[in-house]
């Protein structure tokens, strides 16, 4: 009996001794794939700090761009609106030389209608269109339009006088 405790002695001291594992070659190995990860690791995050300045410098890059564009239509558009006031104060400056033109030519058409004969008047004023006729009239004094207009065929008259009773603008959709 003492030899079979002793075998079983033996064999249960043995058995941890056959199981047992190094744990410094454990450690090791894990230590090992712990600084490969961490390689890895490293590279990757090197790898996405280059991706990143590239992307930060593709960005800047692009502003610079878009910045530049903006400057140009900015200008472009100054140069337009410089453009449209000048284009504006040309457009009041002949509108004011057309009223003055116009307005020298009625003068004109008041001032040969006034040195002309009542009859020659009136006969020229029955043939013209009432509009027309109307507003020759209304730039003349009262006068010389109630001397006119007794010389004129009554209906024309008659038509004439509604028109200048509306005042100008004498078009041609009035009465003729």
């Amino acid at each position: 009996m003492k030899g079979i405790v002793a075998s079983l002695f033996l064999f249960i001291t043995m058995l941890p001794a056959a199981n047992t594992v190094d744990c410094n070659k454990v450690f090791e190995q894990r230590k090992n794939e712990i600084l490969r990860e961490l390689d890895r690791l490293d590279e990757e995050q090197q790898a996405f700090e280059l991706y990143k300045e590239a992307q930060n410098a593709l960005l800047e890059k692009k502003a610079k761009k878009i910045e530049a564009k903006l400057q140009e239509v900015n200008a472009t558009l100054q140069k337009v609106e410089q453009t449209k006031k000048e284009t504006l104060a040309l457009y009041e400056k002949n509108k004011k030389l057309l009223e003055e033109i116009k307005k020298a030519k009625d003068d004109k058409i008041t001032a040969a209608y006034t040195k002309m004969k009542d009859s020659k008047a009136a006969a020229i004023l029955d043939t013209m269109p009432k509009p027309k006729a109307a507003k020759i009239l209304f730039n003349l004094k009262p006068k010389k339009v109630a001397k006119i207009m007794a010389k004129m065929d009554p209906d024309i008259a008659a038509s004439v006088t509604q028109l200048l009773q509306k005042g100008p603008p004498f078009d041609s959709n009035s009465t003729e």
